[in-house]
C-alpha cells in the first residue's frame, strides 16, 4: 500500500511539473512576443512597414513619484539626445485600459517615442474621467518650465496628442471635452474605446460617459473583429452580445464626431480587444507623425483617393471623412 502511494504522489508531483513548466514557458513565450511585438509584426501598406520598427531615436526613460496613490508615478519615455539637443518635441499622453498600467505597455511607449515623442503615462487603473491624463499633461508642463528639469524648454506645448486603449479611449475623450487643459490636445487615437451601450451611467456609473461629439481635434479609432471587441449586438439597446467595441459603437461614435473634424475609423481583422494597441501601433504612429509633427507623406495612409489604410486587408469598416472614393 506505501508503495502504491509513493507512487502516486511521483505521479503527481511529475504533473504539478509539467504544469508548473509549460505555464512557465508559455508566460515567457507571451512576454517575448509582447515585447517584441513590432518585430513579429506583418505590416501590409507601404506607410505601416515603415512605422512598424523602431524608428531612429534612441529612448531614455525616467519616472517621479506623482503622490496620489490611484496614479502612484509618472511614467515618461522621451529621445535620449534630449539633454544635448536644442529641439523640442511632441507629447503623447496616454491613458491606460481597465486594470492595465503603463509600466505593461512599457515596449509600445518606447516604440512612440523612438520616433521622436516624449510620451507618458501613470499607473492609473481606472483611467475613465481623463484626471490621471490630466494630471500628467500639468506634471510636463511644470518640468517645461523647471530650469533643473531634463525636460526644461524641451517639449513642443504646440502639438500635443492624447491616446488611450479601453476605458483609456474613454479616459482620452473625457480629458480632451472634459478637463482643464483639453483645448491643448491636437490630436487623439482610441484603440477599443469602451461602447456607449457599457459606458454609461445605468450601467458602468456616471464617471464612464463620454460624448465625443464634443471632440473638435483629429480623431482615429480602431478597434477588433474578434469576439470580445465585436461581440454579435446589433444595437445599443441589445441586452445581450455586447462587445466591449463593437461596430455599431465605432460608428455611431465616427457619425457623432462632427463633420468638420479629420475622423478615420477602422477595424483590424481577427483581432481582439488585448491586441489593439499593439496591433494598431504603426498606424497611431502614423497619426501622431502626421498631425504632430507634420509629416506630410502619411497623409496619404488615411486620406485621398488612394489612402493606404482604404485599402489595407488586414483591416475592415473603414471609415475616413477625407478619402475620396
Amino acid at each position: 500500500m506505501k508503495k502504491v502511494i509513493k507512487i502516486l504522489l511521483l505521479i503527481i508531483f511529475a504533473i504539478v511539473i509539467l504544469i508548473v513548466g509549460a505555464f512557465v514557458s508559455l508566460t515567457l513565450i507571451v512576454n517575448y512576443q509582447n515585447a517584441n511585438y513590432y518585430k513579429l509584426a506583418k505590416p501590409q501598406g507601404e506607410i505601416e512597414k515603415k512605422y512598424t520598427p523602431l524608428g531612429s531615436y534612441d529612448v531614455s526613460y525616467t519616472e517621479a513619484s506623482a503622490e496620489n496613490d490611484t496614479y502612484k508615478k509618472y511614467e515618461i519615455w522621451y529621445p535620449a539626445a534630449i539633454s544635448t539637443s536644442q529641439d523640442t518635441y511632441p507629447v503623447v499622453i496616454m491613458a491606460n485600459g481597465t486594470g492595465v498600467k503603463a509600466s505593461r505597455y512599457k515596449e509600445v511607449f518606447k516604440h512612440l517615442s523612438s520616433w521622436g515623442f516624449i510620451v507618458a503615462g501613470n499607473e492609473d487603473e481606472n483611467s475613465r474621467t481623463g484626471a490621471s491624463s490630466e494630471a500628467t499633461l500639468e506634471y510636463l508642463i511644470t518640468q517645461n518650465s523647471d530650469s533643473n528639469s531634463i525636460f526644461y524648454h524641451k517639449l513642443d506645448l504646440e502639438h500635443i496628442g492624447i491616446g488611450g486603449h479601453s476605458q483609456g479611449g474613454v479616459g482620452a475623450v473625457n480629458a480632451v471635452t472634459q478637463q482643464k487643459n483639453g483645448n491643448m490636445y491636437k490630436a487623439l487615437f482610441t484603440a477599443s474605446i469602451t461602447s456607449t451601450a457599457l459606458a454609461s451611467a445605468d450601467v458602468l456609473g456616471a464617471e464612464w460617459v463620454y460624448d465625443i461629439s464634443k471632440v473638435t481635434i483629429p480623431c482615429f479609432m480602431v478597434a477588433g473583429t474578434k469576439h470580445a471587441d465585436a461581440g454579435n449586438a446589433a444595437d445599443k439597446n441589445a441586452t445581450e452580445g455586447q462587445g466591449i467595441s463593437p461596430l455599431w459603437s465605432m460608428t455611431a461614435n465616427y457619425n457623432a464626431l462632427p463633420d468638420t473634424v479629420d475622423k478615420v475609423m477602422a477595424r483590424m481583422v481577427n483581432k481582439d480587444h488585448g491586441d489593439m494597441l499593439r496591433g494598431a501601433d504603426a498606424y497611431m504612429t502614423a497619426w501622431f507623425m502626421y498631425y504632430l509633427k507634420d509629416v506630410k507623406n502619411v497623409e496619404n495612409c488615411f486620406y485621398g483617393n488612394n489612402a493606404e489604410i482604404m485599402t489595407n486587408t488586414l483591416y475592415q469598416d473603414q471609415k475616413s471623412n477625407q478619402h475620396v472614393q
